[in-house]
């Protein structure tokens, strides 16, 4: 049985109690989370890259903490990244996770460590990195705004990345996942797809909706449950032009256009 059939099923004998709370599904996807980083951390990437950060080791406390909040309960809609940004989910753990959204809208505390090899250019300062990712900052301010408090986004919602990985470059450009040669990828490909097959069987979405083309065509490739279905929103990076003119209001009909909301 694989790690997302095993985690769909509950054996316990309080089973249809602790289905109808919230915290099975929150323990499955800090289980799978845990198996995937396991994996991940057993990969070697060879230059370009020179540094791999896995900020599900060095700042687990914050992204379980994340589950924790947003993973309790069966869910409507999952919003797929592809990786950490370096002044997002890098620094907090959380997908896209702008420091302002995680530690003054979410309400998150946790401590953060270090990457066994750090990289100069982009270190880790965790809560108190003042850098902006403005991803985050665009993703979770279109939220706060429709829905105010993260409760209200969570009762139906959940944010999640493709790979929980970040890789640089010697001078420090970012290196996404789709860079890597056919070899490492298809190495990572494994692991973050059955993690998020993990994250569909725990909280049966409706909707997986892919954060730019990359996340999306991942969803469409890992997951095959029939009552799924996909959706996608431009990517609101700066490096994509067409996300620096209202990409809130870009993403807002896109998803109501598409019957997300």
């Amino acid at each position: 049985m694989d790690l997302a059939s095993e985690l769909a099923v509950d054996h316990s004998p309080d089973a249809p109690q602790r289905a109808a709370g919230t915290t099975v599904t929150a323990d499955a996807l800090v289980t799978a989370a845990k198996a995937c980083s396991r994996t991940l951390g057993g990969l070697a990437f060879a230059a370009p890259i020179t540094h791999v950060y896995n900020p599900l080791v060095y700042a687990w406390d914050l992204h379980a903490a994340y589950l924790r909040l947003a993973g309790s309960g069966k869910k409507k809609v999952v919003f797929l990244g592809m990786n950490p940004g370096p002044f997002g989910m890098a620094q907090t753990g959380v997908p896209f996770g702008e420091v302002a959204a995680v530690r003054d809208w979410m309400g998150l505390s946790g401590s953060v460590g270090h990457p066994p090899v750090e990289h100069p250019k982009r270190p880790i300062t965790g809560l108190a990195c003042t850098r902006s990712e403005v991803s985050g900052r665009r993703l979770w301010g279109l939220f706060a705004q429709r829905f105010i408090t993260p409760q209200a986004f969570f009762a139906a919602h959940f944010v999640a990345n493709w790979c929980p990985l970040a890789f640089m470059e010697e001078g420090g450009k970012n290196h996404t996942p789709d860079q890597l040669p056919k070899a490492e990828a298809a190495a990572v490909e494994q692991a973050c797809d059955e993690h998020l097959r993990a994250v569909v069987a725990a909280l049966t979405p409706e909707w997986v909706v892919g954060v730019g083309r990359f996340a999306h065509q991942a969803a469409e490739r890992a997951i095959a449950v029939k009552t799924v279905r996909f959706a996608t929103i431009p990517h609101p990076s700066p490096a994509n032009p067409a996300a620096n003119k209202d990409w809130a209001g870009a993403a807002t009909r896109a998803l109501v256009e598409q019957g997300v909301w």
